[in-house]
C-alpha cells in the first residue's frame, strides 16, 4: 500500500460512492463535510479545512494504484500533535486490512515527516469496527466524551484516540 496526496480531479469519482447515506456521511466526517458529496463543494470544503485545521488529504492506493482510502492529516505545532481525520475505507475494501495498514502509513508520515510526537485521533464509540482497526494499529483510548455527537433521535461518544512516536 501507498500514501500519495488526493488529487481531486482525478480521485473524487472513486471516492464519492463510498458515503452512501447520511448515517455513514455523519460517522465519516461529524458532518463537517458537506452531504451529498458532490465535485465541486468537496474541493471547496478541502480548501477552506487546510488553513482553518492544515489538514492535507490523502488516498490509499494499492501497489496497482487502486483507491482503497482517504485521510487527512495535519499537525499542531504548539502541541507538537498530528491529527487523522476523515478516515475511510472503500467499501469494497474493507476487511482486508487496509484500514489499518493506511492508518499506520499516515502515522508514519506523521512522525517521519511532520516530526510529530504524538498522533491522535478521534472516533465515534458507535462505530465499533473502526475503533477496532485503529487499536490494531496501535492506538489507544486517551479519553471518551459521552455523548457528543447528535445524530437523529441517537447520540454518540466520541472517543479520543493517540498513539506515541
Amino acid at each position: 500500500m501507498r500514501l500519495r496526496p488526493y488529487i481531486h480531479n482525478h480521485d473524487f469519482d472513486s471516492i464519492k460512492n463510498w458515503i452512501t447515506d447520511k448515517r455513514t456521511h455523519a460517522m465519516w466526517s461529524a458532518n463537517h463535510a458537506p452531504y451529498p458529496l458532490e465535485k465541486n463543494t468537496f474541493s471547496d470544503f478541502l480548501a477552506w479545512i487546510y488553513p482553518k485545521y492544515g489538514d492535507c488529504p490523502f488516498v490509499a492506493t494499492t501497489d496497482d494504484g487502486t483507491i482503497v482510502g482517504f485521510i487527512c492529516c495535519s499537525i499542531n505545532y504548539e502541541s507538537n500533535e498530528a491529527m487523522l481525520a476523515f478516515v475511510i475505507i472503500d467499501p469494497a475494501h474493507r476487511g482486508n486490512g487496509y484500514g489499518r495498514e493506511m492508518i499506520q502509513l499516515a502515522a508514519k508520515y506523521c512522525f517521519d515527516i511532520l516530526k510529530a510526537n504524538t498522533v491522535q485521533l478521534n472516533v465515534f464509540t458507535s462505530n465499533e469496527k473502526a475503533r477496532k482497526c485503529y487499536e490494531s494499529a496501535g492506538f489507544k483510548e486517551r479519553h471518551t466524551t459521552p455523548d457528543a455527537f447528535a445524530f437523529g433521535d441517537e447520540l454518540w461518544g466520541r472517543c479520543n484516540m493517540f498513539l506515541d512516536r
